[in-house]
């Protein structure tokens, strides 16, 4: 064994941000905002306090630093999904992945993270209010963006409006999320997503 030689000490570990943040919001996830310390987030992330305040601020800063991050991978996740075609796939595939999604976590089934931490706070917050509102329009346009594709296509029936048919999807997609935090099981949130189905596309569109 190589043993390194006394009295030389290494330099600090150097942190990765994207890793950090990742941690910060499992931390949060679990506990929520106000429920969660500045030391919960330091334990969970590996840094001290001086180090973690001094990357990324306070712990309300790291919160919208967290949100802003999940919105944005929520939104490609999303967009990735609505990719294939038809139309009326993508969206079951999508729902299908969502729920599984909801359901997973270390701590009993997580829901949304966006969803289950951040609207709580909004009330008080009108800057995080603002953030979250921007947030589900963002969401409502990445699904519109695909009706709007799939109406282009002909995928869609004579007459139906995308941007109606995006935010019907959109608040589906969020309600599987309340749902599975509130302890709902896959036959639940499967049900909603094929009513949703029903609703946008006609009952023909049920699978056998």
């Amino acid at each position: 064994m190589v043993q390194k030689s006394p009295g030389k000490r290494g330099r600090p570990r150097a942190y990765d941000r994207d890793t950090a943040l990742t941690q910060a919001t499992a931390v949060f996830w679990k506990g929520g905002y106000a429920g969660t310390s500045v030391d919960e987030l330091a334990a969970g992330m590996g840094m001290n306090r001086p180090s973690l305040y001094g990357a990324f601020g306070d712990k309300r800063a790291l919160y919208q630093l967290a949100t802003e991050r999940y919105g944005a991978a929520g939104r490609d996740a999303v967009r990735e999904a609505l990719s294939i075609a038809p139309v009326q796939a993508a969206l079951r595939a999508l729902y299908g992945r969502a729920a599984e999604f909801y359901l997973a976590g270390e701590h009993g089934q997580r829901g949304c993270f966006l969803i289950g931490t951040a609207l709580t706070e909004a009330v008080n917050d009108p800057e995080l209010r603002q953030s979250v509102d921007l947030s589900l329009d963002a969401f409502d346009a990445t699904f519109e963006t695909r009706f709007r594709e799939a109406a282009e296509r002909g995928e869609l029936r004579p007459g139906d409006d995308p941007a109606a048919m995006a935010r019907i999807a959109a608040a589906v997609m969020f309600t599987m999320s309340i749902r599975a935090r509130a302890g709902a099981g896959r036959a639940v949130l499967d049900a909603l997503a094929e009513s949703a189905m029903s609703v946008l596309f006609g009952p023909a569109t049920a699978p056998p």
